[in-house]
């Protein structure tokens, strides 16, 4: 469907700037069952933009991770109508806790297929913006994701460790193939730095649909390349938890695959 990514852009941007800036390391947070973090800014930001997508697109349909899961998957099993699908600020405990590191990030799928992705920072007022072969945008200014290293071993790698089989994460810690590691505490923004090129190889054990699927079409039209740790295209229009493996750089990405792959199946 034709969608107008600039106001779309701009909806997201003031909307986080009136329901997420003004909350920034002001409120409390709870809990949610899987241990997650929850604030009301999660919950205002999903009312807000849920409301606003539906003026401007009814026709559209609604996912967000603050819905409850039976909905989740009711809704994404449906892949003939398009669909939104909206973290209304990934990086939630980066926010309770201060760190100015988080975003929002929402997907139009369609078709099985993402078409569409934006992704906001509001602490540093950046857009990235992307659709299906349009190329990326940050602030209305085309993304190319170049690298400063083709070198695997001089690499900074976004790592999450966390989520990593046991064997992978002890290789890693110990004979690191990158100079350096980093991991930040927020998917969306991650992926969107990587479109930047701001770091160099990146990857994460799993993430939900909501933390991939702008991000991973941000990365491909800036002309990045990403897959799961199984060789499979990141995203699939399931509910299923997707590891991640992606650099900006061809190159780059196929030295550090390779590394993953031998590592993981030595």
């Amino acid at each position: 469907m034709s969608l107008d990514l600039t106001t779309l852009q701009n909806l997201i941007r003031t909307a986080a700037r009136e329901e997420l800036l003004p909350r920034f390391a002001r409120i409390g947070h709870s809990y949610k069952a899987d241990g997650s973090v929850l604030t009301e800014a999660d919950l205002a930001m999903d009312r807000r933009l849920r409301q606003e997508l539906a003026r401007h697109w009814p026709e559209i349909r609604f996912l967000s991770e603050e819905m409850e899961p039976q909905e989740q998957a009711r809704l994404i099993q449906d892949s003939e109508r398009p669909l939104w699908c909206l973290d209304p600020l990934d990086g939630t405990s980066n926010f309770a806790a201060g760190i100015p590191f988080f975003g929002v990030s929402l997907a139009l799928i369609e078709q099985a297929r993402v078409t569409a992705g934006v992704i906001y920072d509001p602490c540093r007022d950046e857009n990235f913006v992307a659709g299906r072969d349009q190329g990326a945008l940050l602030n209305q200014q085309p993304l190319h994701g170049s690298v400063s290293t083709a070198e695997l071993h001089q690499a900074i790698a976004l790592v999450d460790f966390k989520r990593l089989a046991p064997g992978l994460r002890q290789r890693l810690s110990q004979e690191p193939p990158f100079k350096s590691q980093r991991n930040f505490g927020s998917c969306a923004l991650e992926w969107a730095w990587m479109a930047a090129g701001r770091g160099h190889v990146y990857l994460h054990g799993g993430q939900k649909l909501w933390d991939l699927a702008a991000g991973s079409l941000i990365l491909e039209e800036a002309g990045g390349v990403c897959r799961t740790l199984d060789g499979e295209t990141v995203f699939n229009a399931t509910m299923a938890p997707r590891s991640v493996v992606s650099s900006p750089d061809r190159a780059l990405f196929d030295h550090w695959n390779d590394w993953l792959q031998n590592t993981v199946s030595a």
